[in-house]
């Protein structure tokens, strides 16, 4: 495949028109809720940064199901999440009502060595009748065979599925289906063609793809390339999906305005000096300039 020859870049307008602003008679339940499966004992801050960026990016609530020693950090860092214990995971999985939009991250922080990561996916996977963002470790459980018919069931039972791997896991995902991975273009194409998913292969350019577009983003900067800076994206991607956008479209917006809030905090402190904190409470400002372009 010459993947040159499909791939687009939304504009400025396209991408202002998908923003989501809430309407006049909003309320934090019909802005939509986030349900963040994310963090643990080793890794509670991707907790926090991803379901701070949620916020950020429009949800109107943001449930955060964490491990039991990170409940009280997250609380802390932002006293406007909710934040549930692992335990508590089976009530947040309950079927939203129809008035009470929703969608589900899971992986941000989870740790490899943690035995109850792959099963906190899977059952996400399972029961959520709703959205669904794959991220960080948390991706590891989709190598397998059953996490591939997990998402396979979902894309058949019409339930948005998104992965948002870098290179090197976009590669692991590939390796068990014998796809080339040396392209991210054609990748993220091939990864969601074979897996029934929406792909977001990140890097210096970023690609999503549906299976049938591929869109390009060339607007990141280096500045992105620190520890922390992936659940911010994994996190805006979420609430956007929960706020009722498109799958590909929640990717290529959450990744645009990621760029551009990486650049604002860059044009600040450098590229040298951004961490994650600093990208995250730069997305309003990424937001205002794009809808200021627009």
């Amino acid at each position: 495949m010459n993947s040159a020859k499909s791939v687009r870049e939304y504009r400025a307008d396209e991408l202002a028109a998908l923003v989501p602003l809430p309407a006049a008679d909003a309320n934090k339940y019909t802005r939509g809720t986030l349900i963040a499966v994310v963090g643990s004992e080793r890794y509670p801050g991707a907790a926090c940064l991803a379901a701070a960026a949620s916020q950020r990016a429009g949800a109107g609530y943001t449930e955060v199901v964490t491990h039991p020693t990170a409940v009280d950090l997250v609380r802390a860092w932002r006293p406007s999440l909710v934040v549930l214990p692992r335990a508590a995971l089976s009530e947040a999985l309950a079927p939203a009502r129809k008035d009470k939009p929703r969608a589900y991250l899971v992986g941000c922080g989870f740790d490899v060595r943690d035995e109850e990561s792959k099963p906190l996916v899977r059952a996400v996977l399972e029961q959520a009748q709703a959205p669904v963002v794959v991220d960080g470790s948390g991706l590891d459980a989709l190598v397998c065979e059953e996490g591939r018919l997990l998402l396979r069931r979902r894309f058949e039972e019409g339930l948005p599925t998104v992965v948002t791997p870098h290179a090197g896991e976009a590669a692991r995902l590939a390796r068990p289906l014998g796809l080339p991975s040396d392209d991210p273009c054609a990748l993220a194409r091939s990864l969601s063609l074979a897996l029934g998913v929406v792909t977001l292969v990140k890097g210096p350019v970023t690609y999503a793809s549906d299976g049938d577009e591929i869109v390009r983003m060339a607007h990141g900067t280096p500045a992105l390339a620190k520890a922390g800076t992936g659940d911010v994206l994994a996190g805006m991607v979420g609430a956007l999906l929960a706020q009722g956008a498109d799958a590909l479209d929640a990717a290529v917006l959450g990744a645009e305005l990621h760029a551009r809030a990486g650049r604002a905090a860059a044009a600040r402190l450098t590229d040298v000096a951004v961490v994650a904190e600093d990208v995250l409470e730069a997305v309003p400002r990424a937001i205002a300039e794009l809808l200021r372009e627009a």
